[in-house]
């Protein structure tokens, strides 16, 4: 068991733990979300087609159904404990938002 004692008084907090994992799940669709509108808005490209498809209807209302998706297999995953799907989507959604920031990173020494 991996556990963080934090500081200041806080409690042990276990990093492996399913409400973990919830958060760090919900915190990662945030960053993937805002770093992909930040790309669009500098002329970068949605690469998935399905991201794409739901992006033809808006920005707001592609990411919108986007992220709704992502809750709705969230859900799934729990209601069918399979609780270690979402530590490793979790580590695929991680990877994604690094993509998108190497790819704005890009965009702006191309200014």
């Amino acid at each position: 068991m991996r556990s963080v004692l934090g500081g200041f008084g806080l409690a042990k907090v276990n990093v492996w733990s399913e409400m973990a994992q919830i958060q760090l799940f919900l915190y990662l669709q945030l960053l993937d979300a805002l770093t992909t509108l930040i790309g669009l808005r500098m002329g970068l490209s949605e690469l998935s087609p399905a991201v794409r498809w739901m992006l033809s209807f808006g920005p707001a209302a592609g990411m919108a159904m986007c992220k709704g998706t992502a809750l709705a297999l969230l859900g799934l995953c729990y209601w069918f404990n399979r609780r270690r799907v979402i530590r490793w989507v979790n580590y695929g959604f991680a990877l994604l938002v690094v993509w998108n920031m190497g790819n704005i990173l890009i965009a702006l020494r191309a200014f």
